[in-house]
């Protein structure tokens, strides 16, 4: 896109002082404190927003209890229950062809991303009330208008934090691999929470690490979670590639952007509404138990998703390998009228 000048700009003749007519730059004072304090605002925005977010992670994981979170059987469940998540999340980033990204980068995306997660506990926790009501449809709407939406755009808010603006995000598919670990760590901390819920309802947490009966009851969550855990995985993996397309298509980033989490929102929405009754049918059809029915239909709906992602994941590659294979390769210069 042209750069816009005003009708002054564009008409002066490069001689004519157009400061704080037409064009702008610091020179006084009030720029300079103009400038620091907009330096400062948006700085402390975040700071903000990231105080915010681990005041309530400190509430939440208070409420549980600093001892069971500090158990061991407990982290080893949570471990255990993201494998699968990790997995898919290795494979996005060893899919990036382009300069391999920094650890630092990574692991603070996957911080960031457990500590924004909290913003979508606290509004889903807040909003599903109002939904009840209206009983099936209700849990339907939920789905597609708060939950979809609201824990794509945390998971997109982990990597807009920090990664993003770094200058080591220097590809479209950059934005996939941080997504995708931003996906992880929300992963995670769902996963946790899901298993100390189930064992605080079945009245084992407190034996966790003693009997055998409660760790089994807290490994059949984890198996269970540790197949939804890829799906986060996969929905944040779309929303951070279209992000980082937004992010070397600025005169479009917001319609960009959106489009990116309308995709991943839409698709967490749709398992979420139809893992329930998908598994019910296989059942119905095959006479398989309900767990092996629930695995057949997360398996069905994680690899069609799964491989329309991997596929844009391909595409890039393969244009990437076409383009620099275009630059690279060996060919003799043009000759002049000059030359033979």
């Amino acid at each position: 896109m042209a750069e816009r000048r005003d009708p002054i700009e564009s008409a002066s003749d490069g001689q004519r002082d157009l400061y704080d007519i037409a064009t702008w730059e610091e020179r006084t004072s009030l720029d300079g404190l103009s400038v620091a304090l907009y330096w400062l605002l948006t700085r402390s925005a975040k700071a903000i927003v990231l105080a915010i977010a681990l005041l309530i992670l400190l509430s939440i994981l208070g409420a549980v209890g600093l001892g069971t979170i500090l158990n061991p059987a407990l982290g080893l469940l949570t471990v255990l229950s993201v494998v699968p998540a990790l997995g898919l999340a290795g494979y996005v980033y060893y899919s990036d062809v382009t300069a391999r990204e920094p650890l630092s980068l990574l692991v603070a995306t996957f911080l960031l991303s457990i500590l924004t997660a909290t913003f979508a506990a606290i509004v889903n926790t807040e909003l599903r009330g109002f939904f009840e009501p209206l009983g099936f449809v209700g849990l339907i709407l939920f789905f597609f208008l708060i939950v979809g939406p609201g824990e794509e755009t945390v998971k997109l808010l982990a990597v807009r934090l920090y990664a993003y603006n770094d200058a080591r995000f220097d590809s479209v598919l950059d934005g996939a691999v941080y997504g995708a670990i931003a996906g992880l760590g929300f992963a995670f901390i769902e996963n946790l929470l899901y298993i100390v819920q189930n064992l605080q309802e079945s009245g084992m947490l407190a034996d966790l690490s003693l009997g055998i009966s409660a760790f089994t009851a807290g490994g059949e969550i984890a198996a269970i979670r540790a197949l939804a855990g890829p799906g986060h995985v996969v929905y944040s993996a779309f929303a951070g590639y279209y992000l980082g397309l937004a992010k070397f298509n600025p005169e479009n980033r917001g319609p960009i952007i959106l489009k990116g989490l309308l995709i991943a929102a839409v698709i967490h929405a749709t398992y979420n509404s139809t893992v329930g009754i998908g598994s019910a049918v296989i059942r119905g059809l095959t006479g398989i138990p309900e767990f092996a029915s629930f695995v057949a239909y997360v398996g069905l709906f994680m690899g069609i998703f799964g491989l329309v992602l991997f596929r844009k994941l391909w595409r890039y590659q393969q244009t990437y390998h076409e383009v620099h294979d275009e630059i690279d390769a060996d060919r003799s210069p043009d000759l002049t009228e000059f030359e033979r």
